[in-house]
């Protein structure tokens, strides 16, 4: 291990001086716990409380219990671990709570601790390791799998094994994934990967680094792609860093932190000479927000953690503050919005995918009731949790107007999520990511423009 590594990766279990049961460095911060008085605002909030009624599925209940631990009233063992882990990390209660206690910090805190004095094993550590460890930090890897992907849906193999039920030999949390598994096409990173920068189309007035993602470039490679054309088409020269990698945040709400720091230190070495780095995937973007917290303990990385996620920023607040150019043609499609728990909770971006939506014209805005309540994704949630993702997910969609014709949102797990929300409980929505409308409105307004010469 290099002299610049993490002190916190060369340390082993340590003992404290108080009676803490948290036996690992980067245990729970108590600041953030200090402030919390247990008065129940939060509770509302919380989908798992609300479909318990359990105290320990509370947000409140879960920092008793972390605290608990951290007093030596508690063990770090399966009835510490189980609450832990079913919270969903929405962030909705750290947004109801008037003192902003930082929940969601102090879960993953929790579940670091938790991995490694419990770390997986068996079947399940074998399939953690195989796609956390093995698969998404690797872009090569995962170009392979998207080819393995691409393959399985053209070749006809798909139709085989959909229609002969061999599908059902799966989890029926898998096969309702595979249902709607979206087309895979080349990513971006592989289309471009001779480009170092792609020019603005007509006059350049800034220049943005684009982060793709892992399973963003491999299953949303289109949205990837329209995110490029409205950046390019606002006079932004986009540069997309071939060294770039997984932000960490699927190991980071799986407790593995320790790879989500060694990410985290390769992303800001690749984006080390951007003056803003874009993010299209909610997830993706409040991790790379959250790289100081990861770094806590180390001033010299904090520091540069801190100095590369002011540089982040969503799409969507990106155009609305930088000023874009609002298109021209007429979609007339009647939209409800979905607010990603890691967008509107994570990083506070609610009103600026909205006003992107209202000035297409045409599109007809319908309110969605309880929008910014979570769909279940949450990550890897819904494969990890599917029993309650399953029921978080049924009480979203008893939310979304019946009458509408698209769902717009900013991630790539909720569209994904409320596509087999749409699939069970909707009536044919088309599940779309903002970006994209906004792209197809300037490609018709392009098309529309040709017509006429």
């Amino acid at each position: 291990m290099s002299s610049g590594e993490h002190e916190l990766l060369q340390e082993p279990p340590c003992t404290t001086k108080s009676l803490s049961n948290y036996l690992w460095s980067d245990h729970p911060d108590e600041t953030k716990w200090a402030d919390c008085v247990h008065c129940g605002m939060c509770l509302e909030s919380c989908p798992t409380y609300e479909l318990t009624g359990q105290e320990q599925h509370s947000p409140r209940g879960r920092v008793h219990l972390i605290k608990s631990v951290a007093e030596g009233k508690l063990e770090v063992n399966e009835q510490f671990m189980d609450p832990v882990f079913a919270c969903l990390d929405c962030r909705a209660c750290t947004t109801a709570c008037p003192a902003d206690v930082d929940v969601g910090g102090l879960i993953e805190e929790a579940r670091g601790q938790i991995r490694q004095a419990m770390p997986l094993k068996g079947w399940k550590g074998a399939v953690n390791k195989l796609f956390l460890q093995e698969l998404f930090p690797h872009h090569n890897r995962l170009n392979n799998f998207a080819s393995f992907l691409k393959f399985y849906q053209k070749s006809g193999i798909q139709k085989v094994v959909r229609k002969s039920g061999l599908i059902n030999v799966m989890p029926q949390h898998l096969v309702d994934m595979e249902a709607v598994m979206p087309e895979v096409k080349q990513s971006v990173r592989k289309k471009y990967k001779n480009e170092q920068v792609i020019k603005a189309k007509g006059i350049s007035k800034r220049e943005v680094s684009f982060l793709t993602g892992c399973v963003m470039d491999v299953m949303f490679s289109d949205i990837n792609e329209s995110t490029i054309n409205v950046l390019t088409r606002n006079g932004n020269d986009v540069v997309i860093p071939q060294n770039q990698t997984c932000c960490g945040a699927l190991h980071v709400h799986a407790g593995d932190r320790d790879t989500g720091r060694k990410l985290a230190k390769q992303n800001i070495g690749a984006f080390q000479d951007a003056t803003k780095v874009i993010v299209n995937a909610a997830g993706c973007g409040c991790m790379l927000q959250d790289y100081p917290e990861l770094f806590r303990e180390d001033r010299e990385w904090h520091e540069k953690a801190v100095e590369f996620s002011a540089k982040v920023e969503d799409i969507s607040k990106y155009l609305f503050e930088t000023g874009y150019e609002k298109p021209k043609a007429e979609l007339n499609k009647r939209i409800t919005y979905h607010d990603a728990c890691h967008l509107a909770h994570g990083q506070g971006v609610r009103q600026e995918p909205r006003d992107l939506l209202i000035n297409i014209p045409g599109v007809e805005m319908v309110h969605m009731a309880n929008s910014d309540r979570c769909c279940g994704s949450a990550g890897i949630y819904n494969i990890t949790n599917p029993e309650m993702a399953g029921e978080v997910l049924a009480s979203k969609m008893e939310n979304v107007p019946e009458d509408v014709e698209m769902i717009s949102m900013g991630n790539p797990g909720c569209m994904l999520q409320m596509a087999i929300g749409v699939q069970k409980y909707g009536s044919n929505q088309q599940v779309v990511h903002t970006v994209q409308l906004l792209d197809w409105a300037y490609q018709k307004e392009n098309h529309e423009r040709e017509g006429d010469q």
